[in-house]
Formats: structure tokens, C-alpha cells, sequence
């Protein structure tokens, strides 16, 4: 069996408990405006072209089987991605780093090699996570992976949307010791309007979810204007007060993190930001004055914070 993966991140500390190896299948059938992972969006492999790596020596151009690399006159670097298949020759031979193929087609026993090679984390706390993307584009491959991880005795986890229909998820269980979740906005428009899809499948997915008995991470990304306002995370702790397995809460203030990946795409970066720190507050005390275990980026939180709290590093 093999899959499309962007990405294994070794030593992560943000994706699940523990020290943990993150693997990041690509495709995904969101458009969130705040994605910081551009890159894995698409199911196919894509160019990444990093301008400020290049040096202009015109290797790409001699070996593009397409003829899509050019300099102008000026020495600016243009690719006509349009044709660009991304057969990765002009990455092998860039001298500068300055070109990188997102998405490569693994085998299960592949990525389990490169997993293993930090076991010994696993079994003091840590595991293994699907991410993306999301994972359960990708099921059959993100099934094999967390069977054999499961094989292995290694905790499992995955990052995921929730939007799409139980029939997806359902099969994963199994293998799965932990589902983290984002809910980006309760409102259904707004949710829409910056996902370019409804958020109908998330909330029936929480409700079967909640009588399966799996552990559960809700998260929520933080977008200033746009969903951080006390009367949508109101509600969204309304949805999540039920859950019977909800381990915590999280909040994710926007960051830029993924502008560098928009201009190595060929793409727009979002001109957004975070909250700032009194709305934070505000968001942080009503999430806690409801019950809830609350954490911002990864930090645990309490009514009285001491501390300026700032965004995403």
C-alpha cells in the first residue's frame, strides 16, 4: 500500500502527548483561509520554489524536461507552473535548496522505518500522529499506518477536520487511541465562508464520536475578526461540555507561519493576525468560567493569567 506524504516530523511536541513523530499525508478538502500548510491541500505533488535560496545558476533550466524555468532579464527566476508536473529533476539538481518537491509516494513499510528510528520515545509517552492535510483522504493509507503503528504498540493519533461523513472515520477507529479535532467556527455561514465548506458532518461526527469512547483534543484556531468572538466560543463549548472523553481544550492563535510556503507555491499568503491579548482574555475566561480544561498553545490556562500571552511560535 502506498500514500502521499509531505512530511515526517520527528520530536514533535504539539501534535498529541508525548514526544511524538508526525506524519503529514497530503490532500485535503478544506480551503481554510489561515492554512499553514498550503503545501498539503492538493492530493498531488507539488513544486516549491524558495527565491531567496536561488543563485541564478541555471541548472533547473538545462535539465526541465517541460522547459518550464526561466530567467529574465533582469535575473528573476520564473517557472510556468501551469505545465509543471513535478517530476522532482529540477529539485535533484539545485545546488541551493532552492527547490523542493511537497509530497512523495511512500509505502507503509517505509514510513514505518523512518517511525521506528525513534521508538524508544513512543513507549515513555509518546506516538505517532496523522496529520496533514487531512489524514482520512488518504484512509486506506492512514489505516495501514495506524494498524501497523498499533501492531508496533505505539500510541496513535490523528489530526483531523471531522467534515465529512462518519464512513470515512469509522474504519480508522480501531487503530486510533486518540482523536484531536478543530472546531475553526460554530457558525455555520461563517464556517463556509472561510473553510469553503459546511460544518454539518463535524457535529454529527462529535456525537458518534462521543459514544465511542475515544479520547478526544478540540482545538480551535484563533482568528482575529473572524471568529473571536465571545458568542461563538459560547457556543462551541456548549458542543464540546457533553463530551465524555475530551481530555482538553485548546486555543490556537493565528501566526504566520505558512507565508513562506504561499510564496513558494506561486500563491497569495493570507493577510490575517491573532487576537489580540485582552480579547484573548476575554475568549480564555469564558472557556474557563464554563469548565473547561483549557490550554493556549500548549500552555495550561487559568481565570487569573499573570502573563501577556502571545501567538503561535
Amino acid at each position: 500500500m502506498t500514500g502521499i506524504v509531505t512530511d515526517i516530523q520527528r520530536f514533535s511536541l504539539h501534535d498529541g502527548p508525548g514526544i511524538r513523530s508526525t506524519v503529514f499525508l497530503k490532500g485535503c478538502h478544506l480551503h481554510c483561509a489561515w492554512c499553514h500548510n498550503p503545501e498539503t491541500i492538493g492530493l498531488s505533488p507539488e513544486l516549491l520554489f524558495y527565491a531567496q535560496n536561488c543563485i541564478g545558476c541555471g541548472e533547473c533550466v538545462e535539465v526541465c524536461p517541460e522547459q518550464n524555468h526561466h530567467f529574465d532579464s533582469n535575473g528573476s527566476h520564473r517557472i510556468a507552473r501551469e505545465h509543471c508536473r513535478a517530476c522532482g529533476i529540477c529539485s535533484g539538481r539545485c545546488p541551493a535548496s532552492g527547490l523542493r518537491i511537497a509530497g512523495k509516494r511512500m509505502k507503509v513499510e517505509g514510513v514505518m522505518a523512518e517511525i521506528l528510528e525513534d521508538e524508544a520515545f513512543y513507549h515513555e509517552g509518546g506516538g505517532v500522529t496523522l496529520s496533514g492535510g487531512e489524514p482520512v483522504i488518504q484512509a486506506k493509507f492512514a489505516r495501514e499506518i495506524l494498524q501497523a503503528c498499533r501492531n508496533a504498540g505505539i500510541h496513535t493519533a490523528i489530526e483531523t477536520t471531522l467534515c465529512y461523513p462518519w464512513s470515512r472515520l469509522e474504519p480508522l477507529l480501531p487503530a486510533l487511541d486518540l482523536v484531536i479535532f478543530d472546531i475553526k467556527a460554530f457558525d455555520s455561514g461563517l464556517h463556509r465562508r472561510y473553510t469553503g465548506a459546511d460544518n454539518h458532518w463535524l457535529f454529527k461526527n462529535l456525537a458518534l464520536l462521543n459514544r465511542s469512547g475515544k479520547a478526544l483534543i478540540a482545538r480551535t484556531p484563533l482568528i482575529a475578526g473572524i471568529n473571536d468572538s465571545v458568542a461563538e466560543i459560547e457556543k462551541i463549548v456548549a458542543v464540546l461540555k457533553p463530551l465524555r472523553h475530551l481530555l482538553y481544550y485548546e486555543f490556537l492563535p493565528y501566526h504566520p507561519l505558512g507565508t513562506g510556503k504561499y510564496a513558494a507555491l506561486g500563491l497569495p499568503a493570507p493577510r490575517l493576525r491573532a487576537p489580540d491579548a485582552e480579547t484573548l482574555r476575554l475568549l480564555a475566561d469564558t472557556a474557563l468560567s464554563a469548565g473547561m480544561k483549557l490550554l493556549i498553545n500548549g500552555t495550561e490556562e487559568h481565570h487569573e493569567i499573570q502573563q501577556p500571552i502571545g501567538t503561535l511560535a
